[in-house]
């Protein structure tokens, strides 16, 4: 099974980094910005990790594409992508790139979402979330692209399972 740790606006936090990477012992992990860390802060190390409007350190790209198995991934913060606003910015320039999956912060808002034949995951916020009380972060895990499973966790590593999102991203 592909699984996925999922991390966005932890602004500042760092024994909290490291025990989510402990608890979930992922292959991959993506911070979706605003660590407000050193790039290659040791709280980091292992994540592919981009810059936010809070992170000040160059070094941080400000997208990133990649391929785990058959899924195509597109991380960005979402701040340049006016995600405040609507999805239809950071949804084209995933499509420029054949991305499929989309991993954003910004909003603080946690949540999942297939539109159309594009899966959105922003993974909330650790420290400041908005919309709900709990402080949550996020799971994808798949066998194949016909069942994918987003879960999200609260900071002490409880199922939010109200929020447990299924999809399925084959091309019908």
């Amino acid at each position: 099974m592909n699984r996925v740790l999922i991390v966005s606006d932890s602004h500042g936090l760092t024994e909290e980094l490291m025990e989510i990477k402990l608890r979930h012992a992922c292959t991959y992990m993506f911070h979706c910005g605003d660590s407000e860390l050193e790039f290659d802060a040791k709280e980091l190390e292992g994540f592919t990790s981009v810059g936010g409007n809070c992170d000040f350190d160059s070094r941080y790209p400000e997208e990133f594409v990649t391929d785990i198995g058959d899924l195509s991934f597109f991380i960005a913060h979402g701040h340049l992508h006016n995600v405040k606003m609507n999805s239809m910015t950071i949804s084209y320039r995933a499509a420029e790139l054949d991305a499929k999956i989309i991993c954003f912060g910004h909003t603080h808002i946690a949540g999942a979402e297939k539109i159309n034949d594009q899966l959105f995951i922003n993974p909330g916020s650790i420290r400041l979330p908005r919309g709900r009380t709990e402080k949550t972060y996020a799971v994808m895990q798949w066998d194949n692209v016909n069942d994918i499973e987003v879960l999200f966790y609260t900071l002490d590593g409880k199922l939010v399972e109200d929020m447990t999102y299924h999809t399925d991203l084959a091309d019908k």
